[in-house]
């Protein structure tokens, strides 16, 4: 299985997964040969990315939540979300109700917080970036044991966090901050403020969550915006982390890498603009490495990332398919037994 763009598609692939309106109706079944007048739909349905099915090695992938789960909170959530205007708040407390939800089903897995999930570079979709966060996040409140009420707000906080992008005309899709014109950076710098001053009269919100909206883009070293604080809540810190790996992965405010890219990044400024227990703690779970990703090892070797290591994110289980000759092969490697052996580079 790999993803593909709509653009791409010539009228003979195979979808390897169902595909859903935006009123997450099954548009496309898993199975189906992708005519060409389905491409046209998709097209006229601004659905630009699909999954195919290809010869690669079967994969086991790891999710936090199921792909139609994930697709009926982002639904509601859009829904919700679409409906308010600066200062009608009604719609929204529907939020705390979702991010519950959201909660429970992840809970409601076998060994939530034991896993390593595979996430994925995605579309720079802020209803998709903010279901994720909340999911990375909630594992993340949950690995640190912090209490029932403290993770209720942190799914809230982390649903609504960029409420304030609504505000805002200026298209930051794949694109660093410092790529925009000084005008578009500076009234881009000021959508927490916007979403925490919609919401700062609220009664059905708590302060935390507040405070996240407003100091989600805050850094230790006080490099951060919009107040440049150097000290937050441990549930700022936590969506600051999550939120800015996602950012990454999916391109919003951020020109879009991989995430083994993302993880090098959090690595990188640990102690210094996050916070360290909270960074160790999210790259435990974390795949450097999500299964199907096309690699190649210190041996000069080109292998697919079949599955995860338990407590080795960055070892995983190869399929070496050619060797450091360009040779054909097939055969299996697993990077925790072979402990001379490991990735050099990613290839796709």
């Amino acid at each position: 299985m790999k993803r593909c763009n709509v653009d791409e598609l010539t009228g003979t692939e195979v979808l390897a997964k169902d595909v859903f309106t935006p009123e997450y109706q099954v548009l496309l079944s898993e199975g189906m040969l992708i005519k060409h007048e389905y491409i046209e739909k998709l097209k006229e349905l601004d659905i630009t990315e699909v999954y195919i099915k290809d010869d690669e090695p079967h994969t086991k992938t790891v999710v936090i939540l199921r792909e139609e789960v994930e697709q009926s909170f982002k639904h509601k959530v859009r829904n919700i979300l679409e409906k308010h205007t600066y200062s009608h708040n009604e719609k929204l407390e529907e939020i705390c109700q979702m991010a519950d939800r959201i909660i429970t089903n992840i809970l409601e897995e076998d060994q939530v917080v034991e896993q390593i999930y595979d996430i994925r570079e995605r579309s720079s979709d802020i209803y998709d970036h903010s279901i994720n966060i909340c999911s990375l996040a909630t594992i993340l409140a949950l690995k640190l044991n912090l209490a029932q009420e403290t993770v209720h707000d942190i799914g809230v906080g982390c649903l609504l966090h960029d409420l304030g992008l609504r505000y805002l005309t200026i298209d930051c899709s794949d694109k660093n901050i410092d790529e925009l014109s000084e005008v578009e950076s500076a009234e881009y710098k000021k959508h927490p403020i916007y979403g925490y001053t919609a919401l700062r009269g609220e009664n059905w919100i708590s302060n935390e969550s507040k405070n996240m909206i407003l100091y989600h883009h805050e850094r230790m070293d006080g490099s951060g915006y919009p107040l440049k604080a150097t000290d937050s809540s441990i549930e700022c810190r936590i969506i600051q982390v999550c939120d800015a790996f996602d950012e990454m992965i999916c391109g919003i405010g951020h020109k879009h890498v991989k995430v083994y890219e993302a993880v090098e990044y959090l690595k990188s400024f640990k102690g210094i603009k996050f916070d360290s227990n909270i960074v160790d703690t999210f790259l435990e779970f974390t795949a450097v490495y999500p299964a199907g990703t096309t690699v190649m090892t210190s041996e000069k070797e080109t292998g697919i990332v079949l599955y995860q290591n338990k407590e080795f994110p960055n070892r995983p289980v190869l399929r070496i398919i050619k060797d450091k000759d360009g040779k054909s092969v097939d055969l299996l490697k697993d990077l925790v037994e072979v402990n001379h052996v490991y990735i050099e580079k990613v290839l796709d």
